[in-house]
């Protein structure tokens, strides 16, 4: 599923290779209202099938071609959760000194989350490619 990143790894900008970046949270919303909206938009990215995914996986189609995979998460607590069940990545937007932006996909919904959570929750990393 790939490695699990704190908001302070993602604020160092040495994550992507040349030539990408880690989303700003406008970014995920111009991603999710271009797959017609959050309601329905996490099901288009999500890998179809339950071979990573725990069952229902609702609506996955992966019509988009973003293949998410459910990683999981680490807690703030250290402790790791939900492989399987949900794919939390990260955006490079910071909220406040403990908050930033992320974004999730849950295995019994097909809505794309544009949420919030403490830097030092780790998730997911998807990089864009710079315009």
């Amino acid at each position: 599923y790939g490695a699990l990143y704190n908001w302070y790894t993602v604020n160092t900008g040495m994550l992507c290779p040349v030539g990408w970046h880690v989303p700003t949270y406008d970014e995920s919303w111009t991603l999710a209202n271009f797959l017609g909206g959050e309601i329905s938009a996490g099901g288009l990215i999500k890998e179809k099938g339950t071979v990573h995914w725990a069952s229902p996986n609702t609506g996955a189609t992966n019509q988009s071609g973003f293949t998410a995979l459910p990683g999981g998460a680490r807690n703030t607590d250290g402790n790791f959760g939900v492989a399987g069940y949900g794919l939390y990545w990260w955006t490079s937007t910071e909220i406040d000194a403990v908050m930033s932006r992320l974004n999730y996909v849950l295995y019994n919904d097909s809505a794309f989350n544009l949420g919030a959570n403490e830097k030092q929750f780790g998730a997911s990393v998807r990089c864009i490619r710079n315009e």
